[in-house]
């Protein structure tokens, strides 16, 4: 079975250590993560205030901003979630190219050490991911989980994959 360490260093995991991939747009997730979620909540980040309404809860009330305006002003805060996130890696036959100036690594080999990078990552900040690899039909789908071991398995099927075949993109995504 491969190891973690066969496709990522020590010195991959130390520049990762501050890294963190956010999600420019809203999404919205089941649990608690990094990642601005379209539901307003009472969590830690504030984000406005709006007026009272009859029937909102009165611990929510913004008592200093009443002091100040005597207007009753509810505080909102913005609820964060985390992000399902599947790498699709191309094995077809074109990746296996290997430049004059690559030090002998195909795209696939760069390829693969990319897809390891960004799910290590994901699973650091506690994000689900998933792989699937693909050529011109779905070779292996890894649904995506948040544990740590999750990786393992990515890891395992990405040393596996060998380029080959042609490429057929439409298909796949419409197997996705």
């Amino acid at each position: 079975m491969a190891q973690v360490s066969d496709v990522l260093s020590s010195g991959d995991i130390t520049k990762f250590a501050n890294l963190q991939v956010i999600a420019r747009q809203v999404v919205e997730g089941f649990c608690s993560g990094l990642h601005r979620s379209p539901h307003k909540g009472f969590s830690v980040e504030f984000k406005e205030h709006r007026q009272y309404v009859a029937g909102d809860d009165i611990r929510n009330i913004d008592w200093k901003l009443f002091g100040k305006t005597d207007r009753l002003y509810i505080r909102e805060f913005e609820e964060e979630t985390n992000v399902r996130v599947t790498i699709l890696l191309d094995s077809s036959g074109s990746m296996g190219y290997t430049g004059s100036r690559s030090n002998g690594q195909s795209k696939h080999d760069y390829a693969v050490h990319t897809a390891a990078c960004l799910a290590y990552l994901m699973l650091q900040q506690q994000d689900s991911v998933g792989l699937v690899t693909f050529d011109t039909a779905v070779r292996k789908h890894i649904p995506p989980r948040a544990r740590p071991k999750h990786l393992q398995a990515i890891i395992s099927e990405l040393k596996q994959q060998k380029p080959g075949n042609e490429t057929e993109l439409g298909g796949v995504f419409q197997q996705m």
